[in-house]
């Protein structure tokens, strides 16, 4: 699924860039995954067991970094950039920047995911005939339990299986699946309206949620208590990021058109890199009373972030031969910095803004022209007053 979402997660890698990163829920599903696959290849390979099921496991977890990624290369190509990919209680999440500004970006950000898990299932199921042959491979499909279904096989078949129901299971017109975001791409397409396209998309995505948790009820008189607890978390989970969407396109509505540049303070005070250490603290900290100021070379291009923290906790009597720059928190992947031209949309999910309160206006060239804090943007957020 690719949405704008936030959340703690533990850091695996970077892939491309991209933080990939393990929200706590996703070892419970890493236990239970494993613990069940363990009892499916006794039944079907009779020995290693839990070391096919480990791998199973990884290279299915593997494969939903790979559907996410989908998602992130193609944004990033839009102009859309990912905060991270999380996996979590329920798959993957890819934690885009911001919306989508057209339908057709929006149809392809969407589909890429999908593309991937069809490409790499299929893969699965060429490597399974390729190398097993095709009656082998069939009964590896049909999880035959007659002893002829090899290791390898057998993790290929079923990394199939779970690829073909994932795949399925995306492409669900529903939104915040895939299908659900193709749905609002092409409801916007022909209404114009993406706020009203967002209204459609997250009415069918929670009409399809509670079918699942219908379906789990069900599945419980029938005796099945995990089903119900499986399919009402997956119900629950889509009808309140369906419900999310939709009021978080109501919100951004109010904002379509604004760029950083027109809510920014145009004339921000920043500290030269050169300028000593007791001058900094006399003439910005002792005199403004904020913080931290933004640092900027000798060019009046921003470089980083000084705090008042760092600064007093040089020794006094070495602050007059301290410069700023020793001090700076150096702004490495321009965490602070968003273009003068960027959409104000897309400083929501950023976490450089909610980090540090603010974020640094800067031109093509990297010179600081302004700076908008968070209040500013909460304010550009509020309905417009009536007027008498």
């Amino acid at each position: 699924m690719s949405v704008v979402f936030g959340g703690a997660s533990i850091q695996l890698a970077r892939v491309f860039g991209i933080r990939i990163g393990v929200h706590p829920s996703w070892f419970v599903v890493l236990f239970l995954m494993i613990w069940s696959l363990t009892g499916l290849y006794e039944d079907v390979v009779g020995k290693d067991a839990f070391v096919l099921a480990a791998l199973s496991s990884f290279l299915f977890f593997g494969s939903v970094v790979l559907h996410e990624l989908g998602h992130a290369v193609v944004a990033r190509r839009n102009g859309i950039e990912t905060q991270g990919i999380d996996l979590w209680l329920l798959g993957g999440l890819a934690r885009l920047s911001r919306d989508s500004d057209s339908p057709g970006v929006e149809f392809r950000v969407a589909a890429a995911g999908p593309a991937v898990t069809l490409v790499f299932g299929l893969a699965c199921v060429g490597a399974g005939y390729a190398f097993a042959g095709a009656t082998s491979f069939s009964d590896a499909l049909a999880f035959e339990e007659d002893g002829r279904v090899g290791a390898g096989e057998a993790v290929l078949a079923w990394l199939t299986w779970v690829n073909a129901v994932l795949l399925a299971f995306n492409l669900i017109p529903g939104f915040p699946l895939d299908g659900g975001r193709m749905a609002r791409a092409i409801a916007w397409w022909r209404t114009g309206d993406r706020a009203k396209a967002t209204r459609f998309a997250s009415s069918l995505g929670q009409a399809f949620a509670y079918l699942l948790i219908g379906y789990g009820l069900y599945r419980f008189l029938l005796g099945d208590v995990l089903a119900l607890a499986w399919f009402g978390l997956m119900g629950f989970f889509i009808i309140q990021a369906a419900r999310a969407a939709d009021m978080q396109s109501r919100i951004t509505a109010r904002i379509e058109g604004l760029s950083v540049a027109d809510v920014m303070d145009g004339e921000p005070v920043s500290a030269p890199a050169y300028l000593k250490l007791d001058r900094l603290i006399d003439e910005y900290f002792l005199r403004y009373g904020y913080p931290w100021f933004p640092v900027v070379d000798a060019g009046g291009k921003f470089i980083g972030v000084v705090s008042r923290q760092r600064a007093e906790s040089i020794p006094e009597q070495l602050r007059a031969t301290s410069s700023v720059d020793e001090v700076t928190q150096f702004d490495l992947g321009n965490a602070h910095a968003v273009p003068l031209d960027a959409p104000l949309e897309s400083l929501l999910a950023s976490e450089g803004l909610h980090a540090l309160g603010a974020m640094m206006a800067v031109d093509k060239d990297g010179i600081l022209r302004g700076i908008v804090t968070i209040d500013q943007v909460r304010r550009a957020l509020r309905p417009s007053e009536p007027v008498a």
